[in-house]
């Protein structure tokens, strides 16, 4: 089984405000295993950053005004991440950053349930609390 540990950086908190991703980071496992694989990049979001954000990643627009912009990382992140599973705590706080910029990339890139399927390590937790 392929998974890859994904997470994100954002500029704020709702990407309906207009908030965007500003680091993704994902590690390959396979049969449970690290493989070495990993894919991490710092994006330009074309956009100040919320200070509640800044306090959280301490990344500055300044550290990333040099840096790609998302339909530039787009092709590489969505290869690293084909057909895989992904592993994210609070899934849909990731999900739904990375679905607002694939539509800012236009239809061809689609959601990314169309690329691989994805597992959310904050309900595993409340399932293990249930107990």
């Amino acid at each position: 089984m392929r998974q890859v540990v994904l997470d994100t950086e954002t500029t704020g908190l709702d990407p309906s405000d207009g908030h965007r991703v500003i680091e993704v980071g994902c590690v390959e496992i396979v049969d449970r295993r690290c493989t070495g694989r990993v894919l991490h990049q710092f994006i330009n979001p074309e956009r100040d950053i919320d200070d509640g954000a800044l306090e959280v990643h301490g990344i500055t627009r300044e550290q990333l005004a040099d840096k790609p912009v998302f339909t530039q990382v787009v092709d590489e992140l969505l290869a690293f991440i084909a057909g895989a599973e992904l592993v994210i705590h609070n899934a849909p706080f990731d999900i739904g950053f990375l679905n607002a910029e694939f539509s800012r990339v236009g239809d061809r890139v689609g959601v990314v349930e169309d690329h691989c399927g994805v597992l959310d390590t904050l309900v595993m937790a409340f399932c293990q609390q249930a107990r």
